[in-house]
């Protein structure tokens, strides 16, 4: 099956050892460093889907905020596609790596511009690539926000005027435009209905069936 082809394959990101720190103010002048992750290990493949999950407050997102080079790792090694990333976050590695590392998050509404059109939100990234015309990046965004099941005069809409379940596919859209090699989906249903939910869901996932990218998946909730 799918699970098993991926899992023969090598895996786009890989992550070994990853500890990250935290510097907390004792008093007035002292700071000592309080672990929040401690030796994180995984590796996920291109089309497998791995799942991180954790209550609350469990360091979820501080792994995924180090994988894209937000916050620094004390200990380990971050790799995509085998090579590895330089501590600090910094630098024209990271910077490729962050658009081949592409983030969905929980709440979209605060992260979408109210005065953008959502053909501007989506197309947005596409702006720093180098030699693409307004037609071809036109199309590129059509062709994301089809993907994701917004077609014809979606493009000239406002966050404001669409649903919570729209809203995050526009978001996946945003991730899916640039082709990303690795989409992090950090508790990307918790704020929907669970009838929506289970769209969103199934969208990602047929999306990952004809894409092929690494997804990993952030949730406090099992069920998801």
């Amino acid at each position: 099956g799918p699970a098993r082809a991926a899992a023969d394959r090598p895996p786009i990101l890989q992550v070994d050892g990853l500890a990250i720190d935290y510097s907390v103010r004792e008093g007035w002048f002292r700071k000592r460093a309080v672990r929040a992750v401690h030796q994180a290990t995984f590796a996920v493949a291109p089309g497998e889907t791995l799942a991180i999950v954790g209550e609350s407050g469990s360091g979820k997102t501080t792994v995924m905020m180090s994988i894209l080079g937000l916050v620094p790792q004390a200990q380990g090694r971050i790799e995509l596609d085998g090579q590895a990333l330089p501590a600090g976050g910094s630098g024209q590695a990271w910077q490729a790596a962050r658009r081949r590392v592409q983030m969905v998050f929980q709440d979209p509404y605060s992260s979408l511009d109210p005065r953008m059109t959502i053909g501007d939100l989506v197309g947005e990234g596409l702006r720093l690539e180098a030699g693409m015309t307004a037609e071809i990046r036109r199309q590129r965004v059509a062709e994301a926000l089809r993907d994701v099941g917004l077609g014809d005069g979606y493009a000239e809409r406002y966050a404001h005027e669409l649903s919570g379940g729209q809203r995050q596919r526009v978001a996946i859209a945003r991730a899916l435009v640039l082709r990303p090699e690795v989409i992090i989906a950090d508790e990307p249903v918790s704020a929907l209905d669970v009838t929506v939910q289970k769209q969103v869901l199934e969208t990602l996932m047929s999306l990952q069936r004809s894409h092929g990218f690494a997804c990993l998946l952030i949730s406090h909730d099992l069920g998801v």
